[in-house]
């Protein structure tokens, strides 16, 4: 066996792995990176990214109907078709540059990436079982576990077969004509509305009694609208007990004990994420555990000192730019600067149609948390370029506290409000008031004006409404 030596060798090539990677190789620090896969981790291969493809290619199919139904627009086409194989093919086109951009930046700045995978010998040492050539054993003074997460696995209907993961549902080798969904979360939301825009027949099943349980019933209303609009079947409050026996279906039980089966080509399980935590030798390390997931301090340190977890190994949100930002500041203490990492405004986007965003607390986890808040919010049915571009379902809304009106949340729902998560962030990382917002000149027409609108609501005085 080879070895080596390094000052940071980094488990996992994901977007917070390849971040703390790159950050430190501008620091100057001397960085070795393992990848198992393909850099980029699940965000960029089989997670974020193909997912938007995927549903970027359903919305514009799904347009293409509609026009061909007759349009106000004026438009009119023929009946659309979707060649499925060509999606997949241009969607993993789309991966390929970003993954490659990936090894660019790490070779640009000095980062060695072994392609193997690691097992964990004690805090400062790592065997690496290469893809290609021997294996090497690497010495570290500091130890990065940015191994992600897995999909959950029902242990009655594992993955398999006519079973899928979001994994198996990003690059169909053809379309299912009826889909089962498990879970209204949004995963199985945002990969349950695009396949039926591709043309499937969609059912979902929840044991809660709403969609997209986690969030408020004003931002989820939307949502359900289109759900309906689409034709995708809900059966909330219930909950699937296994495959059927003949394989072509799920046995579902409802809230009142009647069984009932759902016919299905194919049923993707969406039932959440956990931290992966075993098949690296992680044990050997006896770090303190919270739950499923490594316990870290405001530094991203595990209680074995000099050794690190970020992103999903190290628990929930589970959000790549939140391992992103995690690697970048662990790659910055390491080199000496001082530095701590706080959650107030991770922005989380849900890609359903239509997007729903939250950032920093809403109405209720601001009341739950002792104080005392206004919160307004801003329909899109008042806003010109929502009408203009045919999509006035949801809102803006902003969440302040009463006596200093510093914001402490926003929410929004509606065609394109991804897009306005990085204001909403950047406003309350910048300890933002009402004031602030609401006095800034925002351009027309565009949606972000429902964001000056909330504020000016919450101060007694919107223009438009």
């Amino acid at each position: 066996m080879k070895s080596q030596s390094t000052k940071l060798l980094v488990i996992g090539g994901g977007p917070g792995g390849y971040v703390a990677a790159i950050r430190a190789g501008q620091l100057g620090i001397p960085t070795v990176l393992v990848e198992g896969a393909m850099l980029g981790g699940t965000c960029l291969n089989i997670g974020c990214i193909p997912s938007k493809a995927l549903i970027h290619a359903a919305d514009e199919f799904e347009k293409a109907r509609h026009y061909a139904d007759g349009s106000p627009l004026g438009i009119r086409v023929k009946a659309p078709e979707i060649d499925i194989h060509q999606t997949v093919r241009w969607k993993d086109g789309i991966v390929g540059k970003l993954t490659g951009g990936v090894g660019m930046l790490l070779k640009k700045h000095g980062v060695q990436v072994i392609k193997g995978w690691a097992t964990i010998v004690d805090g400062k040492t790592v065997d690496v079982q290469a893809s290609e050539g021997e294996p090497v054993r690497v010495q570290c003074e500091h130890l990065l576990l940015a191994t992600g997460s897995v999909p959950v696995e029902l242990p009655f209907m594992p993955f398999g077969k006519t079973v899928i993961s979001s994994t198996e549902a990003l690059a169909p080798g053809e379309l299912p004509r009826r889909l089962v969904v498990v879970g209204a979360g949004y995963i199985g939301l945002e990969l349950g509305i695009a396949y039926r825009k591709l043309g499937a027949e969609v059912a979902v099943v929840e044991a809660t009694a709403r969609v997209l349980p986690s969030y408020d019933d004003e931002l989820t209303r939307p949502v359900l609208a289109t759900l309906k609009r689409l034709g995708v079947v809900l059966h909330l409050g219930c909950s699937v007990q296994g495959l059927a026996d003949d394989g072509a279906g799920v046995r579902v039980r409802s809230a009142s004990a009647d069984e009932f089966a759902l016919p299905a080509d194919r049923v993707l399980v969406a039932v959440g994420r956990r931290p992966r935590t075993e098949g690296f030798g992680l044990e050997s390390l006896h770090l303190d555990m919270a739950g499923r997931s490594v316990k870290i301090d405001d530094q991203c340190r595990t209680s074995m000192r000099d050794v690190w977890a970020i992103g999903d190994v190290a628990g929930e949100p589970m959000l790549a730019h939140r391992a992103m930002a995690q690697g970048e500041m662990v790659a910055e203490v390491i080199a000496g600067h001082k530095r701590r990492f706080t959650g107030a405004s991770i922005p989380a986007v849900c890609f359903t149609d239509p997007e729903v965003v939250v950032v920093g607390q809403s109405p209720q986890e601001a009341q739950q948390a002792g104080l005392d808040c206004i919160s307004a919010a801003f329909p899109f049915s008042a806003n010109g370029r929502a009408m203009s571009i045919e999509s006035t379902d949801g809102f803006v809304r902003v969440v302040a506290r009463s006596d200093n009106h510093l914001i402490v949340g926003w929410q929004a729902v509606g065609r394109g409000v991804s897009e306005l998560s990085a204001a909403f962030s950047q406003s309350i990382e910048m300890g933002a008031r009402l004031e602030d917002v609401g006095g800034t000149i925002h351009a027309h027409p565009t949606l972000g004006e429902a964001v000056q609108e909330a504020a000016l609501r919450g101060l007694g005085h919107a223009l438009h409404i």
